[in-house]
């Protein structure tokens, strides 16, 4: 199982009416719970329930976006002080890293899906997202 599919699946969890799942497989178990004491884990370390995402932009923004791949903090600078990695007006190629996304103490690099120019950057640099929201508005070309 990737981390994606754990972190949609916490995110589908989050959001359900449920209060405790369990999954096991060869390689590990996942326990989630939520509205109580935590569950004891045996023999495998446990994700924890994905934090209560930022309330949703009011309109949808128009044109093609980058989304976010996963449930997790957006950064658009690799540390506090450091530039961002794109700014709008911006002319970034295929495969370029545009932000961070960072899940479980991992980062993750989140790239441009062609070669495009930034029209705005939708997200507040350490906000909390989830998946599929947008992080930043580009035009083709």
């Amino acid at each position: 199982m990737t981390n994606q599919e754990i972190f949609e699946l916490m995110t589908r969890f989050d959001q359900s009416g449920i209060t405790s799942f369990k999954l096991n497989t060869k390689e590990f178990t996942l326990e989630l719970g939520k509205g109580g004491a935590a569950i004891p884990v045996p023999a495998a370390p446990a994700a924890a329930p994905a934090p209560a995402a930022a309330p949703a932009p009011a309109a949808q923004p128009e044109g093609p976006c980058i989304t976010a791949p996963l449930v997790g903090t957006f950064y658009a600078a690799s540390a506090p002080d450091a530039e961002p990695f794109v700014k709008v007006g911006d002319h970034v190629k295929k495969g370029q890293t545009v932000c961070l996304m960072e899940a479980m103490k991992m980062m993750n690099e989140v790239h441009a899906p062609c070669d495009c120019t930034i029209e705005a950057i939708l997200q507040e640099d350490g906000a909390l997202v989830s998946f599929g929201d947008p992080l930043i508005r580009y035009r083709e070309g």
